[in-house]
């Protein structure tokens, strides 16, 4: 059925409300197409889209499939499903809280027992609650950082992990047999499961396991000042409570404190674009702090922003932020005997390579995974059930999440502020800027400049240019970019290595990722984004000196862009 019926049986159906059909009549063309052509699809992070009326779209029809078919999936999976139930929090976004009563509902009906809580709560939490009351299953209603036009469906293994490619598939499966939205019925159980909604202990056992995390908890805190902003997002209660028990001076962007689902007091929610740091700033400059940190709406990425040795404010990638986490966390542990010798780093292909050469200078193992921190948590699960196993230390993406200690599954955001006020504390009290102290990073692990790009590709027309783009990767791999030679080619939908002409499997699931090593060991990876129609570019300049550094970066991008006949 192509995207102009679809949209008419949507139009002329008698259970699509007068409401969503006045939306329909009003879309563009192009809007119909975009919201039609496809269904809504389960990427890296679930099911992300803009909300209103479509196959294409975040509403309670693509809701009610999604929660239909993670119900089969669980009932199928889990003999006592219906009894040890369903873990489900949201966001603060629009219809977060009805999306999350509707899954409730749909789960009861089918005799799931479903728990709730009694209002937002960020992603990490929904984590540590599915262990918590050892439910089957997991859902969080959120679009994470992505601007307030969308919402998202998360879902959520056991161990509180999201599902991985080896789990999800059975519930694509059961999706894909599933009648069209509109047609789906919920099985109903001769006894309907009932919602329970949390009490507060969890948010203190929560908030108490957080605090535990701290490395040099007695550090003086006098004189050290942090600007706080959740965005407007899930994290200010457990965030302001931490920072008052851990003892930490902070101040918090209020104009960013309510839970607005407009978004009306940033310009951007996303911790990886500058505009989400206007107003963190000018507090800062008003207060003279020296450190701002965030967490993206749903709480599990981190921002952060410093005050430099020049006494301007700067801001952090993940990569660089991250990397001088890992370093104070592993160079603190390692002074106080606690850095276990089977140690092991988590991170990701399109991870900066600075972490890994950081970790391997204390003697840990890392491993990589596709992008994703599902991969980090379920590696987490792999090697508890082994005893001789690594010990886990510390995971990380360079999209701005980490997770310091495993009672999570997911990035948290939380754990993540906690332990960089820590960081920059530390150096704050060896009179030492951030800035002075990545430099000192680099010259002893070599200078490393990392960015990631994207370009999006919207509607049908895009997808098929984008899908062209990856096709030609994979059948012709670039062979030198910006005039230096390609090394190696990481194949990682063929699961392949292409090296000195020979080619050697990859041991991890297919993905639409290619990645080339050039001869300078700098890199570029390319790969499609998962929840949104965009490409991202993922290009890393390593060099033994500062000096052209980014330039060197820009140049590689551009050289690429124009090789694939990108305009950006």
């Amino acid at each position: 059925m192509d995207y102009a019926a679809r949209y008419a049986e949507w139009v002329n159906s008698s259970v699509v409300s007068s409401a969503d059909k006045v939306l329909l009549k009003k879309m563009t063309a192009d809007e119909r197409a975009d919201a039609f052509f496809k269904d809504i699809e389960f990427g890296t992070a679930g099911m992300r889209g803009l909300l209103g009326p479509g196959t294409n779209r975040m509403n309670s029809w693509t809701v009610q499939k999604a929660t239909v078919a993670f119900g089969m999936y669980l009932l199928e999976k889990f003999p006592d499903a219906k009894a040890v139930g369903v873990a489900i929090s949201h966001d603060n976004r629009h219809q977060s809280r009805e999306f999350t009563l509707e899954s409730a509902r749909i789960l009861n009906e089918m005799g799931i027992k479903a728990y709730i809580f009694d209002s937002l709560r960020p992603t990490p939490e929904l984590s540590y609650a599915v262990r918590y009351v050892k439910a089957c299953g997991g859902i969080m209603i959120t679009a994470s950082h992505n601007p307030k036009e969308y919402n998202g469906y998360k879902v959520y293994d056991e161990t509180g992990c999201q599902l991985t490619p080896d789990k999800i598939d059975r519930l694509l499966q059961i999706i894909a047999d599933l009648p069209d939205y509109l047609d789906v019925q919920v099985p109903k159980a001769k006894f309907p499961g009932e919602t329970i909604t949390f009490d507060e202990a969890i948010d203190d056992d929560y908030v108490h396991a957080v605090e535990a995390i701290q490395i040099n908890p007695d550090l003086k805190k006098q004189g050290f000042k942090i600007v706080y902003s959740p965005q407007h997002g899930t994290s200010y209660e457990n965030a302001m409570r931490v920072f008052k028990e851990c003892g930490y001076q902070v101040i918090p962007v209020m104009s960013q404190c309510t839970h607005d689902p407009n978004f009306g007091g940033t310009l951007s929610p996303n911790p990886e674009n500058p505009d989400a740091y206007i107003e963190s700033i000018k507090l800062a400059k008003a207060n003279r702090a020296n450190l701002i940190v965030m967490t993206d709406p749903d709480g599990d990425r981190v921002g952060v922003a410093y005050l430099s040795s020049k006494g301007t404010y700067e801001l952090f990638t993940g990569n660089q932020s991250a990397a001088l986490l890992l370093d104070y966390i592993l160079s603190q542990r390692s002074q106080q005997g606690t850095l276990p010798k089977n140690g092991v780093v988590y991170d990701t292909i399109v991870t900066s390579s600075l972490g890994k050469e950081i970790a391997l200078s204390y003697g840990l193992k890392v491993e990589s995974f596709l992008t994703g921190f599902k991969f980090i948590g379920d590696r987490i699960a792999h090697y508890e059930k082994d005893p001789h196993g690594p010990t886990f230390v510390f995971g990380y993406e360079e999209s701005y999440g980490c997770l310091i200690a495993p009672f999570v599954r997911d990035k948290d955001g939380i754990q993540a502020i906690l332990l960089y006020c820590e960081m920059a504390l530390w150096h704050y009290l060896q009179k030492e800027p951030l800035d002075v102290a990545y430099d000192k990073l680099m010259q002893k692990y070599g200078y490393h400049d990392a960015v990631c790009n994207s370009v999006f590709f919207e509607g049908p027309e895009g997808a098929q240019n984008m899908a062209a783009i990856m096709t030609s990767l994979h059948d012709h791999p670039l062979r030198q970019i910006a005039g230096i030679p390609v090394d190696e080619v990481l194949d990682y939908e063929k699961q392949l290595d292409y090296k000195d002409g020979e080619a050697t499997p990859i041991d991890l699931p297919k993905s639409e990722v290619v990645k080339f090593v050039l001869d300078d060991k700098s890199t570029v990876t390319v790969r499609p984004s998962g929840t949104e129609p965009k490409c991202k570019f993922y290009i890393e300049s390593v060099a033994s000196e500062k000096l052209d550094l980014k330039e060197k970066t820009e140049n590689i991008y551009r050289s690429l862009l124009h090789d694939l006949k990108i305009k950006a």
